[in-house]
C-alpha cells in the first residue's frame, strides 16, 4: 500500500463517476433513449418528457458562445477521461448551465449507441481542486501527515512522513507513534512526554493541540536528534463519529540549530570575556561549549600568553603550549561549571589533529574532534579543541560556528593578555612611584593604607609620602591628583618627586606648597605652547591637584603644616579628644595667584595625626560631614595598634570595600626625644667661639660614650662654626643630637649658604667645608625666618653601642 492509501472506505471518486453523475443515453440519430434520476436534478427533465427528445433539446451546439468564452478564460478538464469536454446545457426552466461532459459510444446490436455523462462544471472543479489538494499533500507536501485510528495506531501517511521513516508504508503501519522514535519527548513545557499522552489527550477532549516541539531519532536517522513542529486534531465522519487523530510533523530541525547556533554565540557574546584574565577567558570559553556545542573542550595557550609577554614571530611559542582549561559534559558541575586543572604543558603527537593544526595554521576537523587555532593580529595565541561521541560529527554549520567561538575567544583572550602585560607595567610603576619601604623615623611611629580606586591595574592619583629631615625631624605628605590610572598614577609620581626633592631643601610647608605650584603652572603652560588648540583644562592632570605637607620636630613637638585644596588632617590628643586644626586652605596647585600660608602646633607625645584624602571619607552615598565623623569617633577610641586602627577605619568607612575614588590613609603617632639625646649651647660671633665649641662637643661626646667620634667632631664643629663667625652674624647656637646617627647643629643669622669648592695649593682658606664634607656621611643647610642652619650627620663606629637603640644608620632615614 502506498502513502496515498487510506481508509477502504474512504470516497473520492468524481462527479462524472457514472454511479453518481447525470447519464444520458442516447441512439445512433442522438435521440435520447435513458434518462437518469441524476440527469433529471441536473437539468430538470423528467424522463417522461425528455425520453424521445433530440439532444439538442438540453445541449446547446459547439461553438456557443458562452462555452467558447468558458473555455478561453478557465482550465480544461482534468477528469483523465478521453472526450471530456465543456459544453453549454439548457434548463428545463429555459436557464443555461456549464456543464463538463464525457460521451461514451457502446458496443453491441441494441438501440443504444453513445452515453453522455454530465455533472454541474462548478462542482466538477471543486472536485479537481480538492482532488489536486489531496494528491499534493499525499505526494509532494514537505509537511509529514499521518491519520492514526481510535486505538492510536498508524492507519494511513503521506510520502513526506514515509520518507522520514525511511521504510516502506507496508513495514510500519499499525504501529503506535512512540514506537516509531527512539528517546523521544516534546521539548515543550506543560505536556505529557509522550506522543501517545498527547494524542490521547486530543481524543478525550476534542480540542486541538497545535505547534507543539518533539525532539526524536527517526529510524531514517537514528544518531542525530531532530526537532519537529507537531499539531494534532480529531477526525469525525459526517455523522460526529470519532474516526481518529491526524499529525502535522514539520522537520525544524535546521531552523532549531540555526537558532541554537545564534543562541550560543549570543551567550558567548555575554560570557566570554568578561575578566581580563587569560586563564579565566579560557575557561569561559569552554564554558559556553560544553554541553551544548561539544562533550569536551580544551584551551592550550603559549606560555608567552600567560606571561602577557610579546608574541614571537616564530613557531618557537607553539612548540610546546600550556592547557589552561578543560570542560567535559562527564564532570559538569550542578552549578553549570566544570573545573580546569591547574595550567601544565601539553605535548602532541606527531600525528595528532593539533599538531597538524599547527603546521597548517588552519582548522582540523578529524571524525568526532574539531581544532581551531586561536589567533589575533596575525599572531596565533593557541589552540580550541572540541570534541564529540565518536557517533556524532561536525557539519559545515558547526565548523562555522567553531570558527567564530575561537575567534571571539581569541580577541579576548589577547585583550586579557595585553591588559596582563600593561597591569605588569602597572605595577613595576606603581613600585617606582609610591614609597615601598616607608622609613621609621625617631619623630613618629606610622601605619598607612593604599586603596586604588583602579583595583586591575594597581595604582592610583593619590599618595602620601614620609620624608627624613635634617634634625631628626619628618616630613609627612598626603595628595590627591585629578583622575585615576595610569595617566593619574604618572602625573602623581611626577608630583612625590617634586615634593621630596623641595623637601631636602628644608623649605617650609608654604614655602615648598608655592613652588610646587609655580612647577605645576609652568608644565601646564609649556604644555599649552606646545599643543596650542588642542589643549585643554584635561591637558595635565597635576593642575588641580590637592596637597597636604607637615613637618614634625620630635625636639621641639611642634608640628608645621600647610595644605593646596587638601582637607585638613584630624589630630587626636592623649586623651582621645578629635579636632581638625583650622587650616588655611590654600588653592589647588595649578591655579596659581593665591598664597599658601602654614600653621604651627604643638603636639603632647603620643598626639595621633590622620592624613587622608577625600576618597576614604566621602562618595555618592557618604556624606563628607558623616565621613569625617566617622574618622574621628574611630581614632578617638584609640584601641589597638595603628595597623589595627587603619584596618578598622576601613572598615568603618568602606565595609564593602567599593568606591568611586582612590583612598589613602597615614596614621602618625608623636615621640619626643630625650632629653639626654639633645643638648644645646649659645656662642658668641667671636673667635673665641671656636675652641669654646670643641671643648663643649668633645666633653658630651665623652658623656654619651662616643670617644671615637672626638676627632672628627672636633674638626666638624670647628669649621662650622669659625664659617659662621666669619661669614654671618651672631649669636650662634651649637646642638648635638644623637639620634640613629650624631648630629652637629651650627645656627647663625646669616642667609648665605656655604659652598663646597676645591682650594689650590697656593689658598690660604677654603678648605674647611671640604674637609667637613670627607669627615660626615651627609650635610647641609636649612633656613629659619631668623637666619639658617648648617647640618651635619655621622654614623656610630659599626662595633660600638647605639646610643638610640635604634642599631640603624643614616641610609635607613633617607
Amino acid at each position: 500500500m502506498t502513502p496515498w492509501s487510506m481508509a477502504e472506505d474512504a470516497d473520492f471518486s468524481s462527479p462524472l463517476d457514472v454511479t453518481r453523475a447525470a447519464t444520458v443515453v442516447l441512439d445512433a440519430q442522438d435521440i435520447v433513449v435513458g434518462w437518469s434520476p441524476a440527469a433529471e436534478d441536473l437539468l430538470g427533465y423528467s424522463q417522461d418528457e425528455i425520453v424521445g427528445k433530440p439532444l439538442d433539446t438540453f445541449l446547446l451546439p459547439r461553438g456557443t458562445s458562452e462555452a467558447t468564452a468558458a473555455q478561453a478564460g478557465g482550465p480544461a478538464l482534468e477528469t483523465g477521461l478521453s472526450g471530456s469536454e465543456i459544453r453549454v446545457a439548457r434548463h428545463r426552466n429555459g436557464s443555461t448551465l456549464m456543464i463538463g461532459t464525457v460521451m461514451c459510444s457502446l458496443s453491441g446490436t441494441g438501440a443504444a449507441a453513445q452515453v453522455l455523462i454530465a455533472a454541474d462544471l462548478d462542482r466538477l472543479r471543486q472536485w479537481e481542486s480538492q482532488l489536486a489538494l489531496l494528491q499534493g499533500l499525499a505526494t509532494q507536501s514537505p509537511v509529514g501527515l499521518a491519520i492514526y485510528g481510535t486505538d492510536l495506531r498508524l492507519t494511513w501517511c503521506n510520502a513526506a512522513y514515509e520518507e522520514e521513516i525511511g521504510l516502506p508504508f507496508s513495514e510500519f503501519r499499525g504501529m503506535r507513534a512512540d514506537e516509531l522514535y527512539s528517546e523521544g519527548r516534546f521539548v515543550t513545557k506543560g505536556y505529557e512526554r509522550t506522543l501517545d499522552g498527547v494524542m490521547h489527550r486530543v481524543l478525550d477532549t476534542g480540542e486541538p493541540i497545535l505547534d507543539l516541539h518533539f525532539l526524536g531519532r527517526p529510524p531514517s536517522d537514528p544518531g542525530t536528534d531532530h526537532l519537529w513542529s507537531c499539531s494534532y486534531y480529531r477526525l469525525h465522519d459526517a455523522d460526529g463519529r470519532v474516526l481518529g487523530v491526524c499529525e502535522d510533523a514539520f522537520d525544524i530541525t535546521d531552523r532549531y540549530e540555526a537558532q541554537r547556533r545564534l543562541a550560543l554565540l549570543v551567550e558567548a557574546g555575554r560570557r566570554i570575556g568578561t575578566a581580563l584574565d587569560v586563564v579565566a577567558t579560557a575557561e569561559e570559553a569552554a564554558d559556553v561549549a560544553v554541553p551544548d556545542f561539544a562533550r569536551t573542550v580544551t584551551v592550550d595557550l603559549a606560555r608567552e600568553v600567560l606571561e602577557g609577554g610579546v608574541l614571537s614571530s616564530g613557531d618557537e611559542a607553539l612548540s610546546a603550549l600550556v592547557r589552561v582549561a578543560s570542560r567535559t559534559a562527564l564532570d559538569y558541575g550542578p552549578d553549570g561549571t566544570g573545573g580546569s586543572p591547574e595550567p601544565s604543558p601539553v605535548d602532541y603527537p606527531p600525528d595528532s589533529p593539533q599538531r597538524r593544526s599547527l603546521s597548517s595554521g588552519g582548522l582540523v576537523r578529524v571524525d568526532h574532534t574539531l581544532v581551531v587555532p586561536l589567533r589575533a593580529g596575525g599572531s596565533t595565541l593557541g589552540l580550541i579543541a572540541f570534541h564529540r561521541d565518536p557517533a556524532a560529527t561536525f557539519d559545515s554549520g558547526e565548523v562555522e560556528l567553531a570558527d567564530e567561538l575561537a575567534a571571539r575567544t581569541a580577541v579576548c583572550i589577547d585583550n586579557a593578555r595585553r591588559f596582563t602585560r600593561e597591569r605588569t607595567a602597572s605595577h613595576v610603576l606603581q613600585r617606582q612611584l609610591l614609597p615601598q619601604h616607608v622609613p621609621q623615623p625617631t619623630a613618629v611611629d606610622l601605619a598607612y593604607r593604599y586603596l586604588p580606586t583602579d583595583s586591575r591595574t594597581g595604582v592610583g592619583g593619590d599618595w602620601f609620602d614620609v620624608i627624613a629631615l635634617s634634625g631628626t625631624r619628618v616630613g609627612l605628605v598626603v595628595g590627591d591628583v585629578v583622575g585615576h590610572g595610569l595617566q593619574a598614577a604618572a602625573t602623581m609620581g611626577r608630583l612625590r618627586t617634586t615634593v621630596r626633592a623641595l623637601a631636602r631643601l628644608d623649605l617650609s610647608p608654604d614655602e615648598l606648597l608655592k613652588r610646587l605650584d609655580d612647577l605645576v603652572g609652568q608644565s601646564t603652560q609649556e604644555s599649552s605652547d606646545v599643543l596650542g588648540p588642542l589643549a585643554d583644562s584635561h591637558t595635565d592632570d597635576a593642575t588641580g591637584v590637592t596637597c597636604l605637607y607637615a613637618v614634625y620636630d620630635p625636639v621641639s613637638r611642634h608640628c608645621v603644616m600647610a595644605r593646596a585644596g587638601h582637607l585638613p588632617p584630624a589630630v587626636v590628643d592623649p586623651e582621645g579628644r578629635v579636632s581638625y586644626p583650622d587650616l588655611p586652605a590654600g588653592p589647588p596647585l595649578g591655579l596659581g595667584g593665591l598664597p599658601f600660608e602654614s600653621m604651627e602646633i604643638e603636639l603632647p607625645v603620643g598626639s595621633l595625626v590622620a592624613l587622608f584624602t577625600d576618597g576614604l571619607v566621602e562618595g555618592r552615598d557618604l556624606d563628607i560631614d558623616e565621613g569625617l565623623a566617622t574618622l574621628g569617633r574611630v581614632l578617638g577610641e584609640r584601641r589597638g595598634s595603628l595597623e589595627d586602627l587603619c584596618d578598622r577605619v576601613l572598615a568603618e568607612l568602606r565595609p564593602d570595600g567599593t568606591t568611586a575614588d582612590d583612598r589613602a590613609l597615614l596614621l602618625v603617632r608623636t615621640r619626643e626625644l630625650d632629653a639626654g639625646q639633645v643638648v644645646g649651647w649659645d656662642l658668641p660671633a667671636e673667635p673665641v667661639a671656636v675652641g669654646r665649641a670643641r671643648e663643649l662637643a668633645t666633653r658630651r661626646l665623652h658623656e654619651w660614650g662616643l670617644e671615637e667620634l672626638s676627632f672628627s667632631t672636633e674638626l666638624v664643629v670647628s669649621e662650622l662654626v669659625t664659617n659662621a663667625v666669619r661669614h654671618a652674624g651672631g649669636p650662634l647656637h651649637l646642638r648635638l643630637i644623637r639620634d640613629r646617627t650624631l648630629i652637629c647643629e651650627v645656627a647663625d643669622t646669616g642667609h648665605t649658604s656655604p659652598h663646597l669648592r676645591h682650594s689650590e695649593a697656593d689658598d690660604e682658606g677654603g678648605r674647611g667645608l671640604f674637609i667637613v664634607a670627607q669627615l660626615v656621611d651627609r650635610w647641609g643647610t636649612r633656613y629659619t625666618r631668623s637666619g639658617k642652619t648648617i647640618w651635619t650627620e655621622q654614623s656610630f663606629p659599626s662595633d660600638g653601642p647605639d646610643p638610640a637603640g635604634s642599631g640603624a644608620s643614616a641610609a635607613d632615614r633617607g
